[in-house]
């Protein structure tokens, strides 16, 4: 049985992520350079997270492969890299300081956790692959060997796909706000 510590920081993460969201938008003032730099910013963040989801077999095993030899926690820095990217995309200030401090908050505390967790199904495996891989900030070589492959299969049961409609929405309206900005 897993442990249940920390459970308040993974349910409030996603429960305070719509109102953080709808707070960024209404004080979004999108240029079209912000939009384009943005959104190339976004995709990076959407690429990394697709690539880690094409390699993680949630509760299958401990995910060592692909980008999981580079950081432990690469779906949250991808998560951070596509935040950035929709930040520029606002062009505000006050999104991006509401941003950071979500993410601030809750990441560390939600990554914390998730290793608690790990450590309780994984043991000596994972406290190996802890001592060998930065948890989130990549190291430029990777530190473990790749035994797997990315899959596309696992990709979409992992409903990566998700994470890019979620971008596409998020783009979509701040490109109407700057619209109906301009007029």
């Amino acid at each position: 049985m897993m442990p249940k510590q920390g459970t308040f920081w993974t349910r409030w993460r996603v429960t305070l992520g719509y109102p953080l969201a709808a707070a960024c938008l209404w004080g979004a003032r999108p240029t079209p350079k912000s939009l384009v730099i943005g959104a190339c910013i976004a995709i990076l963040g959407l690429a990394i997270r697709g690539y880690a989801a094409g390699y993680l077999y949630k509760g299958e095993g401990l995910a060592t492969s692909g980008p999981y030899a580079y950081t432990r926690n690469p779906l949250y820095l991808g998560s951070i890299v596509l935040a950035a990217g929709v930040i520029v995309a606002t062009w505000s200030w006050v999104a991006s300081g509401m941003v950071a401090a979500y993410i601030g908050m809750f990441y560390p505390a939600v990554m914390r956790r998730e290793e608690v967790e790990l450590r309780a199904r994984y043991g000596e495996a994972f406290e190996r692959y802890a001592l060998q891989v930065p948890q989130l900030w990549p190291s430029f070589r990777p530190k473990v060997s790749s035994e797997k492959r990315f899959s596309w299969a696992q990709y979409k049961r992992n409903r990566e796909y998700e994470a890019a409609i979620g971008l596409l929405v998020a783009l979509a309206l701040l490109a109407v706000r700057m619209w109906l900005r301009w007029r």
